[in-house]
């Protein structure tokens, strides 16, 4: 679709971001001040997590759709209720929480998926064809903790999908 705004016309495309997180590192984890027991992740969406699951299932996969704006510059910026930070500077959450007995939610890290890292000629390629762009990341650290702080390749990979 085209729009137009004060200073000429830019393009939004709808992309499916999709992220695959393998390699958990399990339902219980002992850090900082707590110990949790009931270790989930899900995509922040504005301050909420959603479409959590347990930290120690094999593999997940979230959808979520973002609008990919084409400014006069040729720059690309993502926007959507996934998408967090500045432009120029935009990322995606993947938040860990422990999980209540009543569904309460008491975050405690947060990986972040940074835009910025995407090749722009892939980002180019997926928005000019309303694609679906894959992000593939392990999300166990290191150190065998949930992966937080700034995810950036060659721990995460992007891809057209």
């Amino acid at each position: 679709m085209l729009r137009v705004r004060v200073g000429g016309p830019y393009v939004v495309k709808r992309v499916q971001l999709v992220i695959r997180g393998h390699h958990f590192p399990g339902r219980s984890f002992t850090g900082g001040d707590a110990d949790r027991t009931n270790v989930h992740v899900g995509v922040q969406e504005r301050r909420e997590p959603v479409d959590l699951v347990g930290g120690d299932v094999e593999e997940a996969t979230w959808k979520v759709e973002v609008r990919v704006v084409r400014g006069d510059d040729g720059t690309c910026d993502f926007k959507g209720a996934s998408v967090q930070g500045k432009k120029g500077d935009r990322f995606l959450y993947l938040t860990w929480g422990d999980v209540g007995t009543h569904g309460s939610f008491a975050m405690f890290r947060r990986a972040k998926l940074m835009v910025a890292d995407i090749a722009p000629a892939l980002l180019a390629d997926v928005a000019q064809t309303d694609g679906v762009l894959v992000a593939s990341l392990p999300l166990t650290d290191e150190r065998g903790c949930p992966r937080c702080a700034r995810v950036k390749p060659p721990v995460i990979s992007w891809r057209a999908g």
